[in-house]
């Protein structure tokens, strides 16, 4: 017997133990458009492209990576919509845990809820898992982190990660590149470069999104300005 008359229900599992929905779901992910992050000695940074469909769509409005607290920020790769309603489950979260003990949620914690989101969703009647994969870059007491979170709900803390359509080949690019000692502006040229591996067309800083928490453990977006600085800088 095949898996294909389990691939509806997303509670049975098929005779060779997979959850076939969660296996699409991760179809869905790569499909995505490109996103990935580096941890750095002293910060983190995220880099993901920023497709619009048209050219009659304003740019300015769509962003694909999202604040959850000063300190952390995430980015997908996926389906927009579902990320949505993970960010805004996430910043509740953050803001429970502020309004409690006046102090921003670890990082770990924050992975940690948003996983068991995640995972719920793979277990429950009249649902269908998340079709995303999330980086999320935060800095805390433990210093920089960068975790990635996938549909099934596992987490791991990555030193660098890709996820979306160029996964396979960022990761190569990242194998050889990554050093243990990178500096956090090294990270980002790192970040540029390997986003520019397979970029389909010309990298310039209004079709691609870059982010950091540094040293002021602030978590904060890179202007136009600053973005197209840096690709200068790795040309």
């Amino acid at each position: 017997m095949g898996d294909s008359q389990y691939s509806f229900s997303l509670t049975t599992f098929s005779p060779s133990g997979k959850l076939v929905q969660i296996e699409y779901a991760l179809a869905a992910v790569n499909a995505g458009a490109t996103s990935l992050g580096i941890k750095a000695t002293n910060g983190v940074v995220i880099a993901t492209e920023r497709k619009v469909p048209s050219i009659l769509v304003d740019e300015t409005t769509v962003h694909k990576i999202s604040h959850l607290t000063p300190n952390i920020g995430i980015v997908y790769s996926g389906m927009g919509p579902d990320c949505r309603v993970l960010v805004r489950k996430a910043r509740k979260q953050a803001q429970a845990y502020y309004r409690l003990y006046h102090d921003h949620i670890p990082v770990a914690q924050l992975v940690r809820e948003l996983a068991a989101v995640m995972q719920e969703y793979t277990q429950s009647g009249g649902v269908r898992p998340f079709g995303v994969s999330l980086l999320l870059a935060g800095r805390d007491d433990n210093g920089p982190q960068l975790y990635q979170i996938d549909p099934s709900g596992s987490y791991f803390a990555w030193k660098a990660s890709a996820i979306g359509k160029n996964m396979v080949n960022c990761k190569t690019f990242l194998e050889k590149r990554y050093s243990e000692d990178m500096e956090l502006e090294d990270a980002i040229h790192t970040a540029l470069l390997t986003l520019k591996e397979g970029f389909e067309g010309q990298i310039a800083a209004d079709n691609i999104e870059v982010a950091i928490v540094g040293d002021d453990n602030k978590f904060r977006v890179l202007t136009s300005a600053e973005v197209s600085d840096y690709l200068e800088e790795v040309e």
